[in-house]
């Protein structure tokens, strides 16, 4: 018998009949609204040097960061998807300084958007693997235009999250909180097909993920976690991981949720702009750390659990430590101790 095929509708509408039997079919149709946003984006950036739309747009970000051509297509392409369906109440992009909220004289739904429209943009024209993610809440205010207040919660608070990898084939990776799921678009049908069922990181880590280079800027406790990575503490001993980093969030974590391992961005000294580090919470950390929940792992900040942070700002930063369990419980480890 042939292998059966599922489709990431298919899959979406079999999750809420399981999961959620009281659920109308918003919450589906707003999980396949950002795969067809996917599909999209990921036309574009696999001929984005045919049609010119590669290199900087000649504009900054919120973050003070120049926006890549690629950059505003794909946070465009977000909103204006999202925008009119009457699912969604808020928005918020790691692009826009300010909460997007749905325009006047179209219906406001009952969940919040947000999300990093591509992630690793910094390597588009090194032809390395981006990515968009994405995690939606449930609105908090009861009725009328979205608020701030909407996007400022907790990770613990998701309703769902997931993330979209474009590199040699794009692949949509989604949780609800029923597992952790994996689709490859096949462009010959130009839909996504489910590939990598019930993800969970492997219980032996490969890797960790790093950018060495900054090491001089770390805590004494950043520092010594990584030494004992690789196998270099004499009093903890222990088989070295090895040190793969790419440099693109999205490409980094899917790697390891994959084949085992941990990747972190700590505070550092480097910028005194960016006393927490670089990654935002809402749109790359809490999204994040709720699949590595959902499959198996755990996400930290250094001291305490991603997802029990209450955000106070919109763009708000933090360092991130996220993948195995026990490799992230060990890095707490060391902060406690020596910082």
């Amino acid at each position: 018998m042939a292998e059966e095929i599922i489709t990431i509708e298919r899959h979406i509408l079999e999750q809420q009949r399981r999961a959620h039997p009281e659920a109308t079919g918003v919450f589906s149709s707003l999980l396949y609204d950002i795969a067809l946003a996917a599909k999209i984006i990921a036309r574009e950036t696999s001929r984005a040097g045919l049609v010119e739309i590669l290199g900087l747009a000649g504009k900054m970000n919120v973050q003070g960061e120049e926006q890549m051509k690629l950059d505003v297509f794909a946070d465009r392409t977000l909103i204006r998807i999202n925008s009119y369906t009457g699912r969604v109440a808020v928005m918020a992009s790691e692009e826009d300084p300010d909460i997007i909220p749905i325009p006047e004289g179209y219906p406001t739904g009952r969940y919040v958007l947000l999300f990093d429209p591509l992630d690793g943009s910094s390597n588009i024209d090194a032809n390395v693997s981006i990515g968009t993610i994405f995690g939606v809440y449930r609105r908090i205010s009861e009725e009328g235009p979205g608020r701030l207040e909407d996007c400022l919660q907790p990770g613990r608070n998701l309703v769902a999250a997931g993330y979209v990898i474009y590199g040699s084939s794009t692949m949509m990776v989604y949780t609800t909180g029923n597992g952790v799921h994996g689709f490859t678009l096949d462009p010959g049908v130009g839909e996504f097909l489910l590939s990598h069922p019930n993800i969970r990181i492997p219980d032996k880590p490969k890797y960790f993920s790093v950018n060495q280079g900054y090491e001089r800027y770390w805590s004494e406790g950043v520092r010594r976690f990584t030494h004992w990575l690789q196998g270099l503490d004499e009093e903890q001993p222990r088989q070295p991981l090895s040190g793969r980093y790419i440099g693109s969030l999205v490409a980094d974590f899917h790697r390891n949720l994959l084949e085992g391992g941990i990747f972190y961005y700590p505070a550092d000294l480097k910028d005194p702009a960016k006393p927490q580090g670089k990654l935002r919470l809402l749109y790359e950390a809490n999204p994040l750390g709720f699949i590595a929940h959902h499959a198996g792992g755990y996400a930290s900040d250094g001291r305490q659990p991603i997802l029990d942070i209450v955000p106070q700002a919109l763009h708000q930063r933090v360092p991130l430590f996220i993948g195995n369990r026990d490799l992230v419980e060990k890095a707490e480890e060391f902060i406690r101790r020596y910082d």
